[in-house]
């Protein structure tokens, strides 16, 4: 299993064990993944570090002073 974190703006938005599908975005030098339709965003990930699959499930929900921080397993090992 591969764990990704994700910041999400507002709360209420996902739920823990909920299944969720993310979708790839392309800079000069890196990718990013963004939980459809537009919940949460993650980091800035090297070629590398490439995500080879677009579903996974909502692992955990946590509450910082910068916000909501979301972290979804996806199958894939890292």
């Amino acid at each position: 299993m591969r764990e990704m974190e994700f910041k999400m703006e507002r709360p209420g938005l996902l739920e823990a064990g909920e299944d969720v599908t993310v979708t790839e975005g392309v800079l000069p030098t890196s990718y990013y993944y963004t939980i459809d339709p537009s919940l949460a965003m993650s980091a800035n990930y090297e070629f590398g570090q490439r995500l080879k699959s677009r579903e996974g499930t909502v692992k955990s929900i946590e509450e910082r002073p910068a916000g909501y921080y979301v972290v979804v397993s996806f199958p894939e090992d890292q």
